[in-house]
């Protein structure tokens, strides 16, 4: 059986410490490394030893029980949660980490919150038991309170027989097992009475368990879990009542309903000192099931697969990292996927990826198929449903775009940056190689969004928050050998309009000829930039009807108030004319931008802000302060939640004003409160005339645009201004 799981935490959660025993404990590792000695297997990269956290994704295989894991530590810090939401699609079970001092902290519910979007099944594990501090009662009735009321303790609630808690002939280091992979073939659960139809792949728990080195085990139920179990499911609590169920059956009814994602175990324990892990192991490994195919079966099927990771390897060669999730792939053979889906990466774009023609498909063949453990791979001729691993050959792919069966399946990511920074590099260094460079990376962290202003010759990233850029200074110093600087962040504006509006472009200086008509007018919120061809076959041929659909996608256009982002528009093709003699190929680009810019001119533009949904938990008697300061920061807040001694209170509220608020908070609840933020799209700036004054962005002097339109007479071209060339449109 194939299984990928993933390592969730709050930074500083212990996460890589508690992979670490896991690998050691599959023998998949020989010694176990530790954070504070700079030694992790999972910290491979020399920026996150010196840190001491976690700001790659990094992966390793490991063999127990006759199954495969691809085991994900991820990014705990906030600023690296780009990389952390990525590794998500790719989990088969999710394993979140709480110590047991702070318990339930800010990037914890982010993190929660994700996987209950992604519908992904979980595991607690409660670390750092043997500190100082250290509550497990409490830290469960804040997991209870604030994430779900459906986790149940299973450290001492359930029992497993000797041979499945010594691990013999499980492949363990507790039995002296020599690492070696034990069985390869797929398996799947024990038939049962009991079959939990409404989980969406109970079939797979029907099917009996294969013998190919997999220990069985005798799972003993604590009078206590029965009943939770019972509880949430009533055809289970029928036969309860009724005492006519076996241990067997038990145990597949559990296994349905955290696969079902109805209920979510917890247990606890050191991962320092080793104390639990191998119990949170075997309790996993009997509990999880996953229903990839058999490898024979996996080869007769066609290959869909998802890309959740581009990298490259030191030789500079474009890693393409994917998760196998139905047939086989072998080196030599050909990859379909969808190409001209830029970098889409967040709500705003996602419009722009879908518009992408599905008719361009790529089809490239690999070159090489690796096996990650750590830094180390293995070549491997072919992969099969269910395995995590790199190719090479695909030179387009990007992080969430589906391959194979799957490439027109590609949603957008939900954690956006809501910073941007302007890049400073020395003078003497060639752009083009800068250029190079940050588009390399772009590609590994879409995230980034890399804007290169040509005519002001200005690069500027997006950016999650400062950590990052200090980590990516260290990137490019240590891995590219230039040093580079940034601009301290500032919140990255977008501009929309408010109601449909026409824009008239018309470009014709001597020889050259085109005119473009567009109607803009207010998208969906989030939807970004949506294009809709609506010209008439006898008025402009395809080739220059799709001339004008690339060329209003092909980059960020600004808007008139800041120079931000234009977003959430729909902009229409009414009509438009070439010239059989004398269009040429930049002619459209030019009709496009001025007809675009001349609308704008003419609508009520809206500067829209990044916004935060906020949930804030503290002490009731900061209530009224806390309230007062969401309403000071321009926020909106829902009817707060209140117990006995703690209230939560969740909202929407500026970016640009709530930021910083986590320090503020920590100071006035003597460190007993917490904040966590998730990005809540884009709304209508609480201060445009204050932000339009600060920015001073002139719309005449912008290089790049301009809402005059060019005509021709007596064998010149002449300029003129916007609010005249409606009149003069060769097509009105």
């Amino acid at each position: 059986m194939k299984k990928t799981i993933g390592m969730l935490a709050h930074v500083d959660a212990g996460k890589t410490t508690f992979a670490e025993q896991l690998l050691y404990h599959t023998n998949s590792i020989r010694s176990r490394g530790r954070v504070d000695h700079r030694d992790a297997f999972l910290d491979s990269h020399e920026i996150e030893r010196a840190r001491g956290i976690t700001v790659f994704a990094g992966q390793a295989v490991m063999q127990y029980n006759g199954s495969t894991y691809y085991l994900l530590d991820t990014p705990g810090h906030a600023d690296f949660s780009a990389e952390m939401e990525r590794a998500l699609r790719t989990m088969d079970y999710a394993v979140v980490l709480l110590s047991a001092v702070e318990g339930v902290e800010g990037h914890t519910e982010t993190v929660w919150q994700l996987l209950r979007r992604y519908g992904i099944p979980a595991f607690f594990f409660i670390n750092k038991t043997d500190r100082e501090g250290a509550d497990v009662s409490r830290v469960m009735g804040e997991i209870r309170s604030l994430l779900t009321a459906d986790a149940v303790d299973l450290t001492n609630t359930l029992e497993l027989d000797a041979n499945g808690s010594d691990g013999s002939s499980n492949g363990s280091r507790d039995a002296g097992g020599n690492g070696d992979t034990i069985g390869d073939g797929e398996h799947r659960q024990e038939v049962s009475a009991y079959d939990d139809t409404r989980t969406e792949k109970s079939a797979s728990n029907k099917k009996m368990q294969g013998t190919s080195g997999r220990v069985k085990t005798t799972v003993t139920f604590d009078d206590s879990l029965k009943t939770f179990l019972a509880e949430r499911d009533e055809e289970l609590l029928e036969a309860y009542l009724e005492d006519r169920l076996t241990p067997e059956q038990w145990t597949n009814a559990l296994i349905s309903m955290i696969r079902g994602c109805r209920i979510y175990p917890c247990m606890h324990g050191s991962a320092l000192l080793d104390i639990g892990v191998q119990e949170f192991l075997t309790k996993f490994d009997r509990l999880t099931v996953t229903d990839y195919a058999a490898e024979d079966k996996a080869s007769e099927e066609p290959f869909a697969g998802r890309v959740y990771k581009i990298g490259h390897d030191e030789s500079g060669t474009r890693l393409t990292y994917i998760k196998a999730l139905q047939g086989s792939l072998g080196v030599r053979e050909f990859a379909k996927y969808a190409e001209n889906v830029g970098n889409a990466t967040d709500a705003e774009n996602r419009t722009n990826a879908i518009n992408a023609a599905e008719g361009d498909i790529r089809e490239e063949k690999i070159t090489g198929i690796r096996i990650y453990s750590g830094d180390r791979y293995t070549q491997v001729d072919r992969v099969h449903a269910g395995e995590l691993f790199a190719v090479t050959g695909l030179t387009e792919a990007h992080a969430g775009m589906g391959v194979g069966e799957l490439l027109h399946d590609r949603v957008p990511f939900e954690m956006t940056p809501t910073l941007t920074a302007g890049v400073e590099f020395p003078s003497e260094l060639p752009i083009k190689d800068v250029l190079r460079i940050f588009r390399m990376l772009e590609a590994e962290d879409p995230a980034l969004g890399v804007v290169w202003e040509e005519e002001l010759q200005q690069l500027h990233i997006r950016v999650m928050g400062a950590i990052q850029l200090e980590v990516l200074t260290s990137v490019l110093r240590e891995r590219f050998g230039i040093e580079v600087s940034f601009s301290t962040p500032e919140i990255l504006y977008r501009e929309t309009v408010a109601a449909s509006v026409m824009g008239y472009g018309h470009f014709e200086p001597l020889k050259h000829y085109a005119e473009v008509h567009l109607r803009i007018e207010p998208g969906d919120r989030g939807s970004g930039v949506v294009f809709v061809d609506e010209c008439h076959a006898d008025d402009l041929s395809v080739g220059y009807r799709n001339l004008v659909g690339q060329h209003v996608l092909e980059r960020e256009h600004h808007g008139l108030l800041t120079g931000s982002p234009l977003t959430d528009v729909k902009v229409t093709l009414l009509t438009g004319r070439a010239h059989n003699k004398h269009t040429h190929g930049g002619d459209f680009r030019e009709a496009t931008f001025r007809a675009l810019r001349q609308g704008l001119e003419k609508a009520d533009n809206v500067l829209l802000e990044p916004c935060y949904r906020f949930r804030i938990r503290a002490e009731l008697e900061h209530m009224g302060r806390i309230m007062a300061d969401v309403q000071q920061a321009h926020g909106t807040f829902d009817a707060p939640e209140t117990n006995e001694t703690h209230l939560l209170l969740t909202g929407i509220v500026p970016a640009a004003t709530f930021m910083n608020y986590s320090a503020e908070l920590a100071s006035f609840t003597r460190g007993r409160g917490m904040l966590s933020l998730s990005y809540g799209s884009y709304r209508p700036c609480h201060n445009t005339e204050e932000t339009v004054e600060r920015k001073g962005y002139d719309k005449n002097a912008d290089p790049l645009y301009t809402s005059s339109s060019i005509f021709c007479a007596k064998g010149a071209g002449y300029s003129v201004p916007w609010d005249e060339a409606e009149a003069m449109m060769h097509l009105l």
